[in-house]
């Protein structure tokens, strides 16, 4: 099932047709998208006596983030062995998280304004929580998504990286900095939840290619993992980290330009754009 933000109201979508879940539910379930996540396991098993015949055709300028106000938002650095390469650093122990904050949360097909001239791309898996989720083992934790999505960290690398500690919150969050979507997929859905490709390509030309199956930390560790320390809530965000090929690290380094056109995909799932332009740019001594 695939299950979508549209024009507002939530939506069940095979990609191509949809229907209101308001609707089709007589009322059962609310038009707000969010609202779905509370009661995720019931809305997941009506879905799937959805009608589609009698839909609409998706357009999509319309679709939103599948998950537009999430409470909590994870995100995990250094999750590939090859990112981790080109970045320099050691294999990290234990996930190394920090949060983008829920604000910078957008939908899959937005124009994304550029702060400064330092704005670089991560392709990344988004894993969407479907059931509260406090201390559960790895060998659960897939029970407690809801599904999958297609995301990006946008990273502002000058406020992510100044010292003399790192504000990887901060220069992750600038809005539109977290786009999603085009819809959460339920890993039924799904070959081989654990091994899908994923990249992103700027103005056609391939920066990221890898699969999911080289992360270091798999997405049921990693809730277990977090779920251990504090309880994930429904409808929170789980970006699970970048393969090799991001901007920053090329040398010369390469950022995203007015103009630029970055295209993200998971295998399975689908696509997202994000087209740059100037933005308002960052305070002058904000950096300092």
């Amino acid at each position: 099932m695939k299950f979508a933000h549209y024009d507002g109201r939530a939506v069940v979508t095979d990609g191509q047709r949809a229907v209101f879940a308001a609707d089709a539910s007589n009322g059962k379930y609310a038009d707000d998208p969010q609202s779905i996540f509370a009661v995720w396991d019931e809305f997941a098993t009506w879905s799937q006596t959805v009608d589609l015949a009698d839909g609409f055709v998706i357009d999509r300028t319309k679709l939103g983030a599948p998950s537009p106000q999430p409470r909590q938002v994870f995100a995990v650095g250094l999750n590939y062995a090859d990112h981790t390469a080109e970045s320099g650093l050691d294999l990290p122990p234990e996930p190394a998280v920090f949060t983008k904050f829920p604000t910078s949360v957008t939908g899959p097909d937005t124009i994304l304004e550029l702060p400064t001239d330092t704005v670089d791309w991560e392709a990344e898996l988004v894993a969407v929580i479907g059931r509260p989720t406090h201390r559960v083992s790895e060998s659960a934790a897939w029970d407690h998504v809801a599904g999958l999505t297609v995301g990006q960290d946008i990273s502002e690398r000058t406020r992510q990286l100044i010292g003399p500690a790192p504000q990887f919150s901060l220069g992750k969050s600038f809005p539109g900095f977290s786009p999603t979507g085009p819809w959460l997929v339920t890993v039924d859905e799904l070959g081989n939840r654990d091994d899908l490709g994923i990249g992103c390509s700027v103005n056609g030309q391939v920066m990221q290619d890898g699969r999911t199956s080289d992360l270091i930390f798999s997405v049921s560790r990693i809730i277990a993992k977090l779920s251990a320390i504090l309880p994930l809530l429904p409808g929170d965000l789980i970006f699970t980290g970048t393969p090799s090929g991001v901007g920053g690290a090329r040398k010369p380094p390469v950022f995203l330009r007015h103009g630029d056109v970055l295209e993200t995909w998971v295998e399975g799932i689908g696509t997202i754009t994000s087209t740059c332009r100037t933005g308002t740019p960052y305070p002058a001594g904000s950096t300092s």
